[in-house]
């Protein structure tokens, strides 16, 4: 059993690797995940959830969180201070936009209702498997939907917004270098590790969803911009690249390893009905986009990345090619990033308890 993880773990990477070749940023999640759910299926005694160590999963979310919150720096709270009414109109819209797109989902498919919602909510192919893995729903669909509306912004998205380019820029300046291994560094990855590990405590206690990624990433993103905030620059921790590679091999093997069949069951209907409700949402962020650069002055590229519900990568890289405020981009999108990932897990899952109860008393009733 333990050679069968280990195999399984190396061959699934492997996919992730050549996917990566390809230059697309989520290449090493995609890649493995679909090696390991297409092993999966080919052999079912070589996976799942007795083979696949659960900690594996847990080792990733908590990566992920350091991650995710070491991107709250000085330059995302400048961004936040100088515009924070705009920024907060334009989460609350991708949020209530996305809800809407799952509730379509929801209602015009025979996904049920987690699914539906994880799958459309705007917080990363990263991380909306991972958590939706948690607290049980179809993680198959919701990587199948997540993947397509990150494909679908990358090839709609840039070819509308270059439309309004007038100075395109230098798309070599959105490359950076992580911090070199130094010795405050090095101590600095190992407090965030700290404190990350408190906050999985705290968000367990709290009952957070998936409290590995979520507490580890509210600790961290608290320590982070408090420190840098006294420090008067952004506090350096050593975060090599390969970390959260690392990260997206163990969450998609965990997750790839527990896809089966039956999951798929019925699923024509839910692609084409999530395919339509990724466009209108699309649409809509175009439309409010628009609508929030009218009103402040600020270029409609600009917004129209910003909402954009892409990947920060992507969106950065477009955002810099074609002379948008890149920096009010990436800003915007870490913010909703870690908004949705707060908000929208703990919101689902009472949700869905108040959907259980409803029928529990319906039943009775009958």
């Amino acid at each position: 059993m333990k050679e069968n993880k280990w195999l399984f773990l190396i061959l699934s990477s492997a996919g992730g690797f050549f996917l990566s070749l390809s230059g697309l940023s989520i290449g090493w999640i995609l890649g493995t995940l679909l090696t390991a759910a297409l092993i999966s299926f080919a052999f079912p005694h070589f996976s799942g959830k007795k083979s696949i160590p659960k900690s594996w999963l847990y080792a990733g979310q908590f990566i992920l969180g350091i991650e995710l919150g070491q991107k709250i720096n000085l330059s995302v709270l400048a961004i936040f201070q100088s515009h924070w009414m705009v920024i907060i109109v334009m989460l609350l819209l991708s949020i209530v936009l996305s809800l809407l797109s799952g509730f379509v989902l929801w209602k015009f498919s025979r996904s049920d209702m987690l699914t539906s919602f994880f799958g459309t909510a705007p917080g990363g192919i990263s991380a909306m498997p991972a958590v939706a893995e948690e607290v049980g729903a179809n993680t198959a669909v919701v990587s199948i939907i997540q993947t397509m509306r990150v494909f679908l912004v990358i090839l709609i998205i840039p070819v509308i917004v270059s439309m309004w380019a007038v100075n395109p820029g230098d798309p070599m300046a959105v490359q950076s270098t992580a911090p070199a291994f130094e010795i405050g560094t090095a101590a600095w990855t190992i407090v965030l590790a700290l404190v990350g590990w408190g906050g999985y405590y705290v968000g367990k206690q709290l009952k957070f969803p998936a409290p590995w990624l979520l507490g580890s990433m509210t600790a961290i993103a608290i320590v982070q911009s408090f420190s840098s905030s006294f420090a008067g620059h952004d506090m350096a921790a050593y975060w090599p690249h390969h970390f959260i590679v690392l990260s997206q091999i163990l969450i998609a093997v965990s997750i790839g390893s527990r896809f089966h069949k039956k999951m798929f069951v019925g699923l024509k209907q839910t692609l084409i009905v999530a395919f339509i409700s990724t466009l209108g949402l699309i649409a809509a962020m175009f439309a409010s986009a628009y609508l929030v650069s009218k009103v402040t002055g600020l270029a409609f590229i600009t917004t129209a990345l910003a909402f954009a519900p892409g990947g920060i990568a992507e969106m950065a890289t477009t955002s810099v090619v074609l002379g948008a405020d890149s920096t009010f981009v990436v800003a915007v999108q870490v913010l909703r990033i870690l908004a949705v990932c707060l908000i929208l897990p703990p919101f689902f899952r009472l949700l869905h308890e108040w959907e259980s109860r409803k029928k529990v008393h319906s039943h009775a009733s009958a």
